[in-house]
């Protein structure tokens, strides 16, 4: 039951304009279900990814927030920290990250957010594998709070298993 609630989570997260060519596409594989986090490998990208919907946020969703974390082996990025706003954040605005005691300062721009840098990624990772949930925190474009809070019960275990669903690909 789990599984097929997060693959439902996945799929609402695409845009609407991506579901004709998911069509024609192989559809992602999924590696695993950790608690609330999804481990998938999208073998036409080639890329994996740890993806989570938040546990909880302040008001009414203007989008399907969700977070995650990415490998793409061919452009040699890894482990790519990557969080979608439930609303669109205003402009100027920052956007900040915290997870157990650390506190990160995201950029990005409306609804998207991801670290600054390849240090800042490691860093987002270590502290993800030590804490029990996170919170990402900004002012909406209408001057609302956005605040979408997620479990990290299960993250580890995903981001690893997304690191190895891209291994051997390259």
């Amino acid at each position: 039951m789990r599984r097929a609630a997060f693959l439902l989570v996945f799929f609402l997260a695409l845009p609407a304009f991506a579901l004709p060519a998911l069509a024609l596409a192989t559809a992602p594989t999924a590696l695993g279900i950790f608690d609330g986090w999804g481990a998938f490998r999208d073998p036409d990208t080639p890329r994996c990814y740890a993806i989570a919907s938040p546990a909880a946020t302040i008001g009414k969703p203007r989008v399907k927030p969700y977070a995650s974390v990415g490998y793409w082996p061919k452009s040699r990025i890894r482990g790519q920290f990557y969080v979608r706003l439930s609303k669109e954040r205003g402009a100027g605005r920052e956007l900040r990250l915290t997870i157990g005691s650390r506190r990160f300062i995201l950029t990005g721009n409306g609804v998207h957010g991801w670290a600054s840098d390849p240090r800042m990624d490691a860093a987002i990772i270590a502290a993800i594998r030590s804490a029990p949930s996170m919170s990402v925190e900004s002012t909406a474009a209408s001057g609302g709070a956005i605040a979408d809070t997620y479990r990290l019960r299960g993250a580890a275990t995903a981001i690893d298993a997304a690191a190895l669903g891209c291994a051997r690909l390259r």
